[in-house]
């Protein structure tokens, strides 16, 4: 049985994303005071637009699409993929479903294409920076197999959560190839999240996994200033920070008090122009929501305001360009502020808790 089932209201002016959706799981507490405004919702729905746009056609199968329209871009279409339909999913979007269930179905179905089963790999090979789309693509596979109950998905997204299981390192960590080396924040973050995603479909996730995880991310806890380091005993900084305290929630400590120096942290350091703005903002978002209360509050307006003036207006199509180190390209851009923009709607199970 689905997770969420799609509920649109319609307006003059065509779908309206505002209704919150039942779920199995609740959200944060106080976090749906936060709502989405009038002018905040046009821009989203332009930034579907724009993505849907965007979405690249197989020559050989009408009904098989992927993401990626920077040089930078097309060399990840895994990954792109995987943000484009977390995006469209923020907004109630699934496979068949809302104005964009075709563009959801047709991106689905590349992800399902590119995994063999027999390695749990997506594509023919694994490239330098693999588990980074690994990981994205696993939670928007695991979200749409929640919500859907699709049996395709079931036996293939087993496989590609074992991968992550068998590439954990001695640490509880993860880095950028699937082997057992060494281990990073960014990297491990995205596995931790693909992991809970599973698990809260039914896919069977070894518990021992989640708990090394939490030893990992923990040992990269930077005391002095309250944030979390790249790598256990590095420099702390605001995308690594965000990242930990994502993968702590995930891992189901909501009210860990390094998750609340964490939060601290972030509304310290953020900066509108810094370094990863777009990337710490995957993770930290999604975090402060689910401290839920003020800090949420607090947080969406703060990020709101900037991401609507960064936003590019062409009639009625928005879209955010990549700025600076970590921006990679306009679809992965507008598909992580779109996210970040529609949390108010509830619609992402693994938001909650």
């Amino acid at each position: 049985m689905r997770c969420l089932s799609l509920a649109l209201a319609i307006g003059i002016s065509g779908a309206v994303y505002a209704a919150k959706v039942p779920t199995s799981r609740k959200a944060p507490p106080g976090a749906d005071k936060v709502k989405v405004d009038a002018n905040t919702e046009r821009v989203i729905k332009g930034a579907l637009k724009y993505l849907a746009s965007q979405q690249r056609a197989d020559p050989k199968d009408k009904d098989v699409g992927h993401w990626g329209v920077s040089r930078e871009e097309s060399r990840y279409p895994v990954a792109m993929t995987g943000y484009a339909l977390m995006a469209f999913m923020s907004t109630g979007n699934l496979p068949g479903e809302g104005p964009y269930g075709k563009e959801v179905s047709r991106g689905l179905n590349y992800l399902l294409q590119q995994i063999n089963e027999d390695t749990g790999i997506y594509g023919s090979k694994a490239y330098g920076q693999y588990m980074y789309g690994h990981g994205v693509a696993t939670i928007a596979l695991a979200e749409l197999y929640g919500q859907t109950r699709d049996p395709r998905i079931r036996k293939k997204l087993q496989s590609v959560i074992e991968r992550i299981v068998a590439c954990q390192n001695s640490q509880g960590g993860w880095r950028y190839r699937p082997v057992k080396r060494d281990a990073d924040i960014s990297v491990t973050v995205l596995q931790c999240v693909a992991l809970r995603a599973a698990k809260n479909s039914g896919i069977d996730v070894p518990q021992q996994t989640l708990d090394n995880a939490v030893k990992y991310v923990k040992a990269c806890f930077h005391a002095s200033s309250g944030g979390f380091t790249y790598q256990p005993g590095s420099s702390p900084g605001f995308a690594r920070t965000g990242a930990a305290i994502y993968s702590l929630q995930v891992c189901g400590l909501y009210e860990d008090d390094w998750v609340k120096s964490g939060s601290k942290y972030l509304f310290a350091n953020y900066r509108q122009n810094q370094e990863w703005f777009v990337y710490g903002n995957f993770y930290a978002a999604p975090a402060q929501y689910m401290q839920g209360g003020d800090t949420w509050a607090k947080w969406y307006d703060m990020v709101k305001k900037d991401l609507l003036k960064k936003a590019i207006r062409e009639r009625d199509i928005y879209r955010w360009n990549s700025d600076g180190r970590g921006g990679v390209g306009p679809v992965f851009t507008t598909s992580v502020f779109t996210m970040i923009l529609s949390m108010p709607y509830h619609y992402i199970p693994l938001y909650q808790r």
